[in-house]
């Protein structure tokens, strides 16, 4: 039977609190593969005797599916509720895991990650942001940002277990472990979700009395088409350059000596660093708002990115990778911010599905577009230098409509 929306003095509530408890779980399990295929890449270049290019393709297919699975699930989300979107991820998940365990050859390996993604971690990230800003108010921010935190728990959390796995059964026993524990976990957690949520009209969390009213036929005083291809854009823009550590660090501190274990404590150390990010940005999201949240993160992890260049000892890549976790894991839940205060929230599902669709496509796009540079190069100096270039579009695009808001703030008018 199709559930009507919750009542919306739910919202801010104790029934909000542990819906996104259970929220966060299902994005740690839901979003597992998006990590750990950076952590086997090594392994399965050997194995299926490829170049680095070819290896980083399921991270790439699996990027591109997951942004393309976003914007279908939203709307199906919108439409039918949670429990039944979650429903088929779990099974997604589980049979990815299974597949790409069981593959002969890199294309069937990418293609069970293209499954996982487009279906399985797709259920379990933008249309669970979409909800989570829809249970909230004033908390709103921090609330989208506990969300999206899981998804870098599940970064802290299934890389270094996964690298233990592959040391001790092998990456092939470690997979199909990990998707049955996953596409479990998934379905029971989905039980929690039957209810949708409240469709009311708020105001933004950051409202006061001589900010001017938003028209949300009118975001950033742009047509929503061309507001939400602006926002598009800077997603893949951004997502490209933050895509070249969190992909390829496992295989750059292989190439300088320093193993594939210390790597992949590197992106756990990186994603932990991410969770901390997610919640100080969504605890400043809530005080200055969604766009000036996303120009402080892209300022920031350009700063970060430049600091790969001069340092590639181990000790400095430690810290290096912690900084480069605390200062870009605020740029993605910013977008759903942007989206719930600029936007109509009826769309929510949709428009954070079509955001975070494109930040995904520039996750995949950085990911392979880094390999391809390193084969070309030889080394990883210019992908960073191509990750910074990047970055400074993103730099551009946040900047101009947050000129647009400070000139509606100034004028009055929305």
């Amino acid at each position: 039977m199709k559930t009507l929306p919750a009542d919306p003095s739910l919202i801010d509530s104790r029934q909000a609190a542990w819906r996104l408890l259970v929220t966060l779980g299902l994005v740690v399990l839901g979003n597992s593969s998006m990590y750990i295929v950076s952590v086997v890449l090594p392994v399965v270049q050997t194995e299926f005797g490829v170049g680095r290019a070819d290896a980083s393709l399921p991270y790439t297919l699996m990027m591109i599916s997951l942004g393309l699975g976003g914007l279908v699930t939203g709307r199906m989300a919108d439409r039918h509720g949670l429990m039944p979107v979650l429903w088929v991820g779990a099974l997604a998940v589980c049979g990815g895991f299974v597949w790409a365990g069981m593959s002969g050859s890199i294309w069937a390996f990418g293609l069970a990650h293209a499954l996982m993604g487009f279906v399985g971690s797709s259920s379990t990230f933008a249309p669970l942001m979409a909800d989570t800003a829809l249970w909230w108010n004033r908390r709103r921010g921090i609330a989208v940002a506990i969300c999206a935190s899981g998804n870098y728990i599940a970064g802290t959390i299934w890389p270094p277990l996964v690298q233990r796995g592959v040391e001790t059964l092998g990456w092939r026993q470690t997979y199909i472990l990990l998707g049955i524990f996953c596409g479990l976990g998934m379905f029971l957690l989905a039980l929690r979700m039957r209810q949708r949520p409240p469709l009311v009209t708020l105001a933004p969390a950051n409202t006061n009395a001589a900010a001017p009213v938003l028209d949300r036929n009118r975001p950033f005083g742009l047509k929503p088409a061309q507001a939400q291809s602006l926002l598009c854009v800077a997603g893949v823009a951004c997502c490209v350059a933050m895509s070249m550590p969190q992909v390829h660090i496992v295989a750059y501190c292989t190439d300088l000596g320093f193993g594939a274990a210390r790597g992949a404590e590197m992106l756990s150390l990186m994603l932990a660093s991410g969770i901390v990010s997610r919640l100080v940005f969504g605890l400043i999201s809530d005080r200055i708002g969604g766009i000036r949240t996303l120009l402080l993160g892209s300022f920031l992890q350009g700063v970060a990115l430049l600091m790969f260049l001069p340092f590639d000892g181990m000790v400095p890549l430690y810290l290096v990778s912690a900084m480069f976790g605390l200062f870009q894991g605020g740029i993605v839940p910013s977008y759903a911010i942007i989206v719930r205060e600029h936007f109509a929230p009826q769309e929510a599902g949709a428009r954070v599905g079509a955001v975070i669709m494109a930040t995904l496509l520039g996750m995949a796009l950085g990911g392979w577009m880094s390999g391809w540079v390193f084969d070309v190069t030889g080394s990883y100096h210019a992908a960073f230098l191509n990750g910074i270039a990047w970055n400074l579009l993103n730099l551009c695009i946040a900047s101009w409509l947050f000129w647009r808001v400070r000139k509606a703030e100034r004028l009055g008018t929305p």
